[in-house]
């Protein structure tokens, strides 16, 4: 089982940056053919796909609403993946999580098994 720990949200005013991070652990198991990927959910709001990021670190996927602004990464050495995203606006207030499927490529949001609890991330005009 994958299990998923966000750390990283915060206050920040607009225009600013914030690097949230999200570590990764498997009992006893290889995170590899694991894709891993950002979401949020703000208040009143259906949760909404961020960005998500292949095994391998070299397929990566954006929403419209973020890209250009945020960037997905991973260690695998370190079973980490990371949000840094620089621009925020207040639109971008939400509670971010991450989350695991099996396979090396992102499939979308019915293929997650995992889930992590989540960082508040607010953002001031």
């Amino acid at each position: 089982q994958v299990q998923l720990v966000e750390s990283g949200g915060g206050l920040v005013e607009a225009g600013g940056s914030l690097r949230l991070s999200c570590a990764a652990s498997s009992s006893g198991r290889t995170l590899s053919n694991y894709a891993l990927g950002w979401f949020r959910q703000a208040p009143g709001k259906d949760r909404e796909f961020v960005a998500a990021v292949s095994w391998s670190g070299h397929n990566r996927r954006y929403a419209d609403s973020v890209r250009g602004r945020f960037t997905i990464s991973r260690d695998n050495a370190k079973n980490t993946v990371d949000l840094q995203m620089n621009n925020l606006k207040p639109e971008d207030t939400a509670v971010y999580s991450c989350a695991a499927h099996y396979g090396s490529v992102w499939y979308g949001v019915k293929f997650v098994t995992n889930w992590g609890q989540g960082t508040q991330v607010t953002v001031s005009s």
